[in-house]
């Protein structure tokens, strides 16, 4: 083991030196081959540092966009995203006309894709990623990469989904019932398509009815009334839910408290 990395070091350093040979070489078509060679064979780190030598003496001949192209793919092969994002943008605004620019704008929005973290934590590059492939897919409606680009849109909207539900979830954890209602309605709303639209609904409902229960006398009437009204929407937009006989339940239970409270003494005409 201790052989081997002995040999591994040795190979690093040794590779190290011979880039180091090839950043002092005074000719600029051998340190170009050099890169391509390292590009070739994935030396992704060594290839960069060349490319970046030598591209102020190929800038403005025929050979700087494929330059510029491989040194983009450098920083897109080691995960650096940040920079590769930037490089993928800059090769667009650089060539706007390249055949590759479809390939670029395309790729800009991937590496926003691949920064996307884990749903509970910040959704930025998340939306940026979705906001970005939808306008690659309305730009380029004919590009073989549509598919693609539209399961990211999807794979990033179920993201914001699964965030925004996690969200109103805690609030009905931590029994603070209205911040719940409004929280799934939202969620609701923001995704139409979603196939939990109706459990989002319902657990609106439950929220607004124990929200109702908790509510001081003069406030019971109106918000009991709201689950009513809740649930009336819930049988239209979803008379084949799983979770009607629930939902009728809470239908129930609200219409019977609208009952006792007509007939409260402070309800009864003088």
């Amino acid at each position: 083991m201790r052989l081997f990395l002995v040999l591994c070091l040795g190979l690093m350093l040794a590779s190290c030196d011979s880039v180091s040979k090839v950043l002092k070489s005074k000719d600029p078509e051998y340190k170009l081959r050099k890169a391509e060679d390292y590009f070739a064979k994935k030396k992704y780190s060594f290839a960069q540092q060349i490319f970046e030598d030598i591209m102020p003496y190929f800038k403005g001949t025929q050979k700087f966009e494929d330059i510029y192209y491989k040194y983009a793919y450098t920083a897109y092969y080691q995960h650096d995203w940040v920079n590769a994002e930037n490089l993928f943008k800059t090769y667009v605004e650089v060539f706007p006309h390249s055949t590759r620019s479809e390939e670029m704008e395309y790729m800009r929005a991937y590496t926003y894709y691949r920064q996307s973290p884990k749903p509970e934590l910040d959704q930025t590059n998340t939306i940026k990623a979705m906001g970005m492939m939808q306008t690659f897919i309305n730009t380029h409606p004919g590009s073989a990469r549509n598919k693609e680009a539209g399961a990211i849109v999807d794979a990033s909207r179920a993201k914001l989904e699964a965030k925004d539900r996690s969200a109103a979830k805690l609030y009905f954890d931590l029994g603070q019932y209205r911040a719940a209602a409004t929280a799934y309605e939202a969620v609701m709303n923001n995704y139409p398509d979603s196939q939990e639209s109706d459990m989002y609904l319902f657990m609106a409902i439950k929220s607004y009815y124990l929200f109702a229960q908790l509510s001081v006398e003069e406030k019971r009437e109106e918000r009991y009334g709201k689950v009513v009204d809740e649930c009336t929407d819930f049988m239209d937009r979803f008379p084949q839910s799983s979770y009607v006989k629930e939902v009728q339940q809470f239908l129930s239970l609200s219409q019977n408290q609208l009952k006792a409270i007509a007939h409260e003494p402070s309800k009864t005409p003088a």
